[in-house]
């Protein structure tokens, strides 16, 4: 394919935020009530600890969000300039600047609806043992609508797009602007990937995710949240094989393309349902002293995938490209990368 062919070729939408990113201590997490491997939306409880981890903490700011993130990870491994595009909602404020500078220095094509009234919503990133726990306050990301997902020059970007990938976390904030593309994508044959994301979202926007899955042509995850999804489907299994394969056979709006689940599970293999089978494909080990923390691990993962399936590659080399872009971020601070990929 000429380069050309991948102008705007993936189009990511999702809350943007702000990564408040720091080593905290057992006592912080126990305080907060925060578990480590989990993500929650804020609750009146958190507010405070944003300010707190600044003042006890070393922190870092980094550009961030879970959708974001997977795009600029893809954009990186493809080194396409403007093969990926993002829209999702920020504030008129220093934060929302800084993230449009990162995002349109890492190449992507961003179209950020700019809320007036709202500060750029911010992520608590506590890690602690290389583990990450993340909770986010979305501020102005809970601010998207609709109607500027319709303006002609936004919509030109769901139209230039041959795929198409949305987390979990954009449901609770516009599931009428997912709907829109979803059903988009199944009208063109392009397509459609969203993420499990959280267990908060398998369990308390069952509804809505419902109503995605039909559209789903690749379902990511890791192995917390499949088992979650499985208990809240009733599937009485705890055996992330059996979850992925029982996954990719749930019903599909159309016959285009066969569903894929694509299940990571931290240092052990990934797994991979497609026509009721099962492969695993082993993860980059990595020594636990270069282990800086698994912030944006799974969203990297993602990344890497997608670089590979817009060139239509196989799954094989879809997941090695996935493992690849994850274990470089592991081994740096939040979803960061060198200059350029060493992946062949």
């Amino acid at each position: 394919m000429a380069s050309s062919d991948f102008d705007g070729i993936l189009l990511g939408m999702g809350n943007p935020l702000l990564d408040v990113s720091a080593v905290v201590d057992q006592e912080f997490l126990d305080k907060y009530d925060i578990k480590l491997n989990n993500a929650i939306l804020a609750e009146d409880k958190h507010l405070p600890m944003y300010d707190e981890m600044s003042q006890k903490f070393n922190v870092e700011y980094i550009a961030g969000g879970a959708t974001q993130n997977s795009i600029k990870v893809a954009q990186w491994m493809l080194q396409i300039p403007g093969a990926t595009s993002y829209m999702g909602s920020i504030g008129k404020d220093k934060y929302g600047e800084a993230m449009k500078k990162d995002a349109t220095a890492a190449g992507v094509n961003v179209h950020y609806y700019e809320d007036e009234s709202t500060p750029t919503g911010t992520c608590g990133v506590c890690v602690l043992g290389g583990e990450r726990s993340l909770i986010a306050n979305l501020s102005a990301a809970n601010c998207y609508k609709v109607e500027h997902l319709k303006k002609p020059e936004n919509w030109a970007l769901v139209e230039k797009a041959k795929f198409y990938y949305i987390a979990g976390f954009f449901l609770t904030v516009s599931p009428e602007s997912i709907q829109l593309v979803r059903e988009h994508a199944a009208a063109n044959n392009k397509v459609f990937t969203m993420n499990l994301s959280a267990p908060f979202i398998c369990e308390f926007f069952k509804d809505v995710q419902e109503k995605c899955i039909p559209y789903m042509d690749y379902i990511f995850g890791n192995e917390t949240e499949a088992r979650t999804f499985s208990r809240v489907h009733g599937w009485e299994t705890d055996d992330v094989e059996q979850i992925a394969i029982k996954m990719s056979q749930l019903p599909k709006a159309t016959g285009t393309y066969k569903r894929t689940t694509v299940i990571t599970q931290g240092a052990d293999p990934v797994v991979v349902a497609e026509d009721g089978k099962v492969k695993k494909y082993p993860v980059i080990p990595l020594p636990k002293e270069k282990l800086v923390d698994t912030n944006g691990a799974g969203d990297a993962f993602v990344g890497g995938f997608l670089s590979q399936l817009v060139h239509g590659k196989g799954i094989e080399e879809c997941v090695r490209a996935g493992c690849y872009a994850s274990n470089v971020v592991i081994q740096r601070s939040g979803c960061t990368y060198p200059e350029k990929p060493d992946f062949n």
